[in-house]
C-alpha cells in the first residue's frame, strides 16, 4: 500500500534574523497530508508565526531562511519567483490571521472582496465571483449571506468577520490552509463554532490544516499531530494524545498544568482513560 505523498514537507528549517543577528526559528520539521491537521502551539515569540511566514513566502524584512527546506505540493519553495509565489499564495496556501478587521477593506463591503479574490485567482466573471463568494459565505456558516454580501466590516461581528476571512481563504481549494490564532480575540461560543467550521472544512475540502495557538484546548479540538515550540526551538512533537497524556518536556507539562485548570478534557476526542489505556 502507497502512502499519499504530502502536500506539504518542512526539512530542518533554520530560519535567521539579520537586524538582531541571531536565529530565530531552528530545524523545524514535518509532514502534512490532505486532511490531516496539525497544531503548532508556543507562547508568544516561541516562533510559531514566523514559521508560518516562512510558509507563505512572506517572512519579514531581514529575515531568511538560511537552511533546511520547504516543498509544497512537490515544489521547493526556495526556487519560486516573486511571482510564482504570488500566484501560489491563496490558491494552493492560505491563511487566516488574528484581528479579521485588519485584513478586510472597511470602504468595501465584505462580499464583493471575496468577490474579488475570485477574479484575480480564478478569473470569473463579476457575475459569477459574486454568486460563488455568495455561496461561499453560505459554506461558512453564514446566515442570509445575500445580505451579508453587501454588508461592510464594521457592520460585522468579530466572529463573523473571520467567516468571511476563512470563506475568502478557501476561495479557490487551497491544499494548505493554516489558521494563525483565529479565535484567539473571540468569546468562547464562537470560538466553538469557528473551530468546528476549520473541522467541517477539513474533512469535506480534504485540506491539510495548521493551526497555530497558544491555546492546548484548540489544538486538542482540531489537530491530530502537535508540534510545541519555545524560544525557536521545537521541544517535542508528535500524536495530539501522546502529547497531552504524556509529555515528556518540561515546558509542555508547565503547557499543560496551566491548561488542565480550565478544564481541557472538555475538548479531548477520547477520554482520558480511554487514552490512557490504548497507551
Amino acid at each position: 500500500m502507497t502512502t499519499t505523498p504530502p502536500v506539504l514537507a518542512v526539512d530542518q528549517v533554520r530560519i535567521y534574523n539579520h537586524l538582531q543577528d541571531s536565529t530565530t526559528v531552528e530545524s523545524v520539521s514535518f509532514e502534512l497530508r490532505a486532511g490531516q491537521a496539525l497544531g503548532i502551539v508556543g507562547e508568544s515569540g516561541s516562533g510559531k508565526t514566523i514559521t508560518c511566514r516562512a510558509l507563505l513566502g512572506i517572512l519579514p524584512e531581514l529575515f531568511e531562511i538560511e537552511s533546511g527546506s520547504i516543498t509544497l505540493e512537490g515544489r521547493d519553495t526556495a526556487t519560486l519567483s516573486r511571482k510564482e509565489w504570488t500566484a501560489l499564495r491563496g490558491s494552493t496556501i492560505s491563511a487566516v490571521f488574528q484581528d479579521p478587521a485588519t485584513y478586510l477593506n472597511p470602504s468595501i463591503p465584505v462580499g464583493k472582496q471575496v468577490a474579488e479574490v475570485l477574479r484575480v485567482k480564478k478569473k470569473l466573471s463579476r457575475a459569477d465571483a459574486k454568486a460563488q463568494a455568495i455561496e461561499l459565505l453560505d459554506q461558512v456558516k453564514i446566515r442570509d449571506p445575500e445580505y451579508v454580501y453587501f454588508q461592510y466590516p464594521f457592520e460585522l461581528s468579530g466572529g463573523m468577520l473571520q467567516r468571511v476571512l476563512i470563506a475568502s481563504a478557501v476561495a479557490c481549494e487551497p491544499a494548505v490552509l493554516i489558521a494563525d490564532e483565529a479565535t484567539t480575540a473571540l468569546d468562547v461560543t464562537v470560538q466553538a463554532e469557528i473551530l468546528d467550521l476549520l473541522t467541517d472544512l477539513k474533512d469535506r475540502l480534504g485540506l491539510a490544516l495548521i493551526v497555530v495557538s497558544h491555546d492546548l484546548a484548540v489544538v486538542a479540538e482540531l489537530c491530530d499531530e502537535v508540534l510545541v515550540m519555545r524560544e525557536g526551538q521545537v521541544v517535542e512533537q508528535g500524536p495530539t494524545a501522546e502529547i497531552l497524556y504524556s509529555p515528556q518536556h518540561q515546558y509542555t507539562r508547565l503547557l499543560l498544568d496551566e491548561h488542565h485548570r480550565f478544564g481541557l478534557e472538555r475538548f479531548l476526542r477520547h477520554p482520558v482513560g480511554e487514552s490512557e489505556a490504548s497507551a
